[in-house]
């Protein structure tokens, strides 16, 4: 508990400063720095809201106890019994939510998204699936009005889809979205089945942060091979008279990324760049998450496309998660982008194990 103290005063001293340093003159006529200490203040402020409620408790609390214990009148002490345990339930609930604020943040929770979904096991099948999985996430973040911007696209002749990348730009998108990376399941009767037999069949998905620049150091000239072709619609068309699709190689890794989405070559450079900055962030995030312990001891935070993490059971009208032993009934709805109690569950699972494995000695 000593531990904790001296952790939410040094806060409270962190908050007042950051206070102090936005109401500085020379601060006010920068915007980026205006940006950053707004986003510290944002960050630092419930814990210090929770840390000020907790000393008012505390307060109350040895009031209430020293009446309780000094108080002759049986009545009195009563109700200074009954406050003592109101307060103490109160001063745990707060001691609690505190343990949450202060577990370790990943610094991307507040940024930005790419996502990749791909047609897995099945066939057209799961081509139509992972269609389905493309709209769901579309229609979530239109739901928490961020913005969703299909980066690349490449469909298949009825609808399906066999790969997508896409942005999904707005604050707190990554926190939201980051625990939906694994393999998801579909069971139901295809259009084509004559027999009526329930087919399985998967796409997965990948959830990236967004990456700046600077955070991700890449020699062009050493380590990229850029190639530019013609951009190609359905059938192999040419949908414009320049060549202006890119494929990225980067060398180091082997990594290969395509895009064709725009008419510009440049644009699609710039897109191409932004999918290889994540995913070479997230294999450096790979790395990490299996050399810390703590993380590689919670169910949740690994998110390996090789999990299976969901199953949409179209016969049962159900979609069950499996890392939380959740399921939910009206399979539409879901797939319209009601998404929020699965990942809240998700969320607070996290947040439980994190706590424990904290406990346990990490």
């Amino acid at each position: 508990m000593a531990d904790l103290d001296d952790r939410l005063v040094e806060l409270a001293a962190q908050y007042d400063q950051v206070q102090g340093q936005l109401a500085d003159p020379s601060v006010t006529s920068d915007p980026d720095a205006i940006r950053r200490l707004g986003q510290e203040l944002s960050r630092l402020e419930p814990v210090v809201a929770a840390h000020r409620a907790l000393l008012d408790t505390r307060h109350e609390l040895a009031g209430a106890r020293e009446m309780r214990d000094s108080e002759p009148e049986e009545e009195l002490k009563a109700m200074a019994r009954d406050e003592v345990d109101r307060l103490e339930a109160d001063e745990t609930r707060l001691v609690e939510s505190l343990k949450l604020l202060l577990l370790p943040r990943d610094p991307a929770d507040d940024g930005n998204v790419i996502l990749e979904i791909r047609a897995g096991a099945g066939g057209e099948e799961a081509a139509l699936f992972a269609n389905e999985l493309l709209r769901m996430y579309t229609r979530y973040a239109d739901r928490h009005r961020y913005k969703a911007e299909v980066m690349s696209l490449h469909e298949t002749g009825i609808g399906g889809v066999k790969e997508a990348i896409v942005e999904i730009a707005g604050d707190g998108a990554y926190s939201r979205l980051k625990f939906e990376s694994g393999t998801h399941r579909v069971q139901r009767v295809p259009e084509t089945e004559s027999s009526g037999r329930i087919h399985t069949s998967t796409a997965t998905v990948v959830v990236m942060p967004e990456v700046e620049e600077t955070e991700i150091e890449i020699d062009e000239e050493r380590d990229l091979r850029i190639d530019v072709k013609r951009s190609s619609g359905p059938g192999g068309q040419s949908v414009n008279t320049t060549d202006s699709a890119v494929r990225i190689t980067h060398l180091p890794t082997g990594m290969v990324v395509e895009i064709q989405d725009e008419k510009s070559q440049h644009k699609n450079k710039a897109k191409a760049m932004a999918v290889l900055r994540a995913r070479l962030q997230e294999e450096e995030r790979r790395k990490q998450r299996e050399a810390d312990s703590l993380t590689r001891r919670t169910m949740i935070g690994a998110g390996d496309r090789a999990d299976k993490v969901r199953t949409y059971n179209y016969p049962q009208d159900r979609v069950t998660d499996h890392r939380v032993h959740m399921d939910l009934s009206n399979l539409p709805r879901v797939l319209d982008g009601e998404l929020d109690r699965l990942i809240d569950a998700l969320i607070t699972t996290d947040q439980a194990e994190r706590l424990a494995a904290l406990a346990d000695g990490g």
